[in-house]
């Protein structure tokens, strides 16, 4: 199979939360990106997948263009000295190793929360840019809906998308654990994105039972808090109010720190003010732990306890890779049949000439019946001459064989020669 299928990746298994920051992309600058790559290099396909945990670009190409794509995000984020940060990214040229990667990271095996269930909509939209932008070809439509296809057998076949088990949910987690010795603790949730009106769903199946919600649309707080049975904060009065709670969870995409030390005053009695920034790019300015009592967590400190829903996945990750094992395999035989598909429409095309060429010499003298009877005839005589080739080139590719038998078609049929002829003007 022809290499050339790649990604590069900055994850978190790599590059820290500060870094991952500097570089992550919003809906806008993903789509700028692919539009740079749709103008400036001869890429035939890409996708380009940014969440809190990576920042990744798939794309078809004969030729390593890793670099580029790195120096490209960079330009878009303005970013400079790219050369600090490109060690961070992970680089896979091969081809299987990059259709793998993005089952593993499309199913939730690569995520910080195992199964994380909030990675499959965000795969759906980085394909939904690359189709807007025209990157989409038949390779990513094909593969992209064997993920699709994929995610959905795990779902019904395995334990792997049971239970709450999400960064959302395990930073609800997280948020109980370290309020545990207050009384009744107070939590404010900043930003009611995907990821925040999450977390402020999961709240109701947790030991709070005092919580706020603010927005920068103050409508979506208010909705989402009459449907909770929440409070709400203004987002005009946030930096007024913020002291009145002990957990504060933000997650909000800002260019700028949402939260910093100069809302933090000096506490008149001992106590604590935890942050939770899960934002990425970060919005909580990390200095805010100068201020004494006040503890931040950024989105790398999350992490699920040993829950039943974390320990089913984490059971069900040998089935989980059957699974995906089992339809890489499929999609494999495709590509490999997509390989010889050129071979086969040259081979059709040619017989084609040649039937073409002699009801033109024979059935000059024919009436509009007879010359219909006798095309009709030829046409199945040629459907049958070429089923076996073509049955035969299918077999072979699956047996990876199909190389040899295209050459020996090429010589046979002088397929080259043939095209060239067809090719030159009458």
């Amino acid at each position: 199979m022809e290499n050339t299928f790649k990604s590069v990746s900055l994850t978190y298994r790599k590059a820290s939360v500060e870094i991952r920051s500097l570089l992550s992309l919003d809906e806008v600058t993903c789509k700028i990106v692919l539009q740079h790559v749709k103008e400036f290099t001869d890429i035939s396909e890409a996708m380009v997948v940014s969440t809190c945990n990576r920042t990744e670009i798939y794309y078809s190409s004969t030729e390593d263009k890793s670099l580029d794509l790195i120096k490209l995000i960079a330009i878009v984020k303005g970013v400079e000295h790219i050369d600090v940060f490109k060690d961070h990214f992970n680089v896979l040229n091969n081809h299987s190793d990059a259709v793998n990667h993005l089952f593993e990271v499309s199913m939730g095996l690569d995520a910080q929360v195992i199964g994380d269930i909030q990675i499959s909509n965000q795969i759906k939209n980085a394909y939904q840019y690359s189709a807007d932008m025209g990157l989409a070809g038949t390779f990513l439509h094909r593969i992209m809906h064997a993920v699709f296809f994929t995610n959905k057998r795990v779902v019904q076949e395995t334990s792997f998308r049971d239970g709450a088990a999400s960064v959302s949910y395990a930073t609800v987690e997280m948020a109980e654990g370290i309020s545990s010795s207050f009384i009744n603790p107070k939590a404010l949730v900043i930003g009611l994105g995907e990821m925040g009106a999450d977390v402020a769903k999961n709240f109701k199946n947790s030991t709070f039972t005092d919580v706020t919600l603010c927005n920068r649309t103050d409508d979506k707080a208010y909705s989402l808090a009459e449907e909770l049975g929440y409070e709400t904060l203004p987002f005009a009065n946030l930096h007024e109010k913020l002291m009145n709670y002990d957990v504060i969870i933000c997650s909000v995409k800002m260019k700028h720190f949402l939260l910093n030390k100069l809302d933090f005053p000096k506490f008149d009695v001992l106590s604590y003010k935890y942050i939770i920034d899960m934002g990425i790019p970060i919005t909580v300015d990390p200095s805010v732990e100068e201020i004494p009592g006040v503890v931040l967590y950024d989105i790398d400190q999350i992490q699920n306890k040993t829950t039943k829903a974390l320990e089913k996945r984490i059971n069900s990750i040998p089935d989980v890779k059957r699974i995906i094992s089992e339809a890489i395999h499929e999609f494999n035989q495709w590509a490999r049949e997509m390989e010889v598909s050129p071979i086969i429409q040259k081979l059709k095309t040619a017989l084609e000439d040649i039937r073409q060429e002699e009801i033109n010499r024979f059935t000059k003298k024919l009436s509009n019946k007879e010359a219909e009877v006798v095309s009709k005839v030829t046409k199945s005589m040629m459907q049958k001459v070429i089923k076996l080739p073509v049955l035969q080139l299918k077999a072979a590719c699956k047996r990876g064989e199909a190389d040899n038998l295209v050459d020996v078609l090429n010589q046979l049929f002088d397929l080259e020669k043939t095209m060239e002829v067809r090719k030159c003007p009458q």
